[in-house]
């Protein structure tokens, strides 16, 4: 609406396309990893470069460009990343408590409190 350039880095295919975003950078990577791997500063400024180029070579509308990076060498991950069958019960109440946690500190600070 006010001509100002977007790309939207994601791993969720499915859904940015079904949004139908200008132009979209799609890693077949777990969700949350859009940005490339971590730790990997080489994969992350890749994937950087890579949206970057749609600003320039994107010529139609929802614009769809698949980054050749990979994840693993086989796609066992994406049966196994975040499959709550796999993780033991306690994993799972400590990611709970975690996430409780973060929570807490969020309205805390939502409230004006301090961290």
């Amino acid at each position: 609406e006010h001509d100002i350039p977007t790309v939207v880095m994601g791993c969720a295919r499915d859904i940015v396309e079904h949004v139908g975003v200008p132009r979209f950078w799609w890693s077949d990577f777990p969700l949350g990893h859009s940005a490339g791997k971590p730790h990997d500063p080489g994969s992350q400024a890749a994937a950087l470069a890579g949206a970057l180029q749609l600003f320039t070579s994107s010529q139609r509308p929802t614009t769809t460009v698949e980054s050749p990076q990979i994840w693993s060498d086989d796609d066992d991950w994406k049966q196994d990343f975040m499959n709550v069958e796999n993780l033991s019960t306690t994993h799972i109440e400590k990611l709970r408590s975690a996430y409780e946690q973060a929570r807490a500190l969020k309205r805390k600070r939502d409230r004006g409190g301090t961290t």
